[in-house]
């Protein structure tokens, strides 16, 4: 599955220099991520640490944050990389933005290549969970 339609080589060079953006002094990690829009458009965003650790923000948190102040949509393609510019797998939590922001169909690059969402969080919870169990 190549991803109809998107350059995953821009969007790996924009995550890249995402990254060298990161503020990581604890774990000298950086990240970097890309997505694009289903509409065409690209975001990028790098992760920011804190001393209080668990309220660091993870590079997705900031690519979803800009997609939202943006306009919003859906992402059809995500990229995010470490310093050396591979692949890197999101957290289980920025799996799950990334679900909510992009749906099962949004691509992600990962280590070992293309996979839509649905295969990277199967049986993901989302809004239609919670407009079920609502009764709405």
């Amino acid at each position: 599955m190549p991803g109809p339609g998107i350059d995953w080589e821009a969007l790996r060079l924009a995550a890249v220099a995402a990254a060298t953006h990161a503020y990581c002094p604890y774990s000298r990690f950086p990240v970097g991520v890309a997505g694009i829009t289903t509409d065409g458009r690209t975001y990028a965003a790098c992760n920011v640490e804190n001393a209080a650790y668990g309220v660091g923000l993870c590079a997705e948190c900031g690519l979803v944050s800009a997609l939202h102040m943006g306009g919003g949509g859906q992402f059809a393609g995500v990229y995010c990389v470490g310093a050396d510019g591979r692949a890197l797998m999101p957290c289980g939590r920025c799996r799950q933005l990334l679900w909510e922001n992009g749906g099962g169909d949004c691509l992600l690059m990962t280590p070992v290549g293309i996979r839509a969402m649905a295969d990277v969080l199967p049986q993901a919870f989302g809004r239609d969970d919670l407009d079920r169990l609502a009764g709405t």
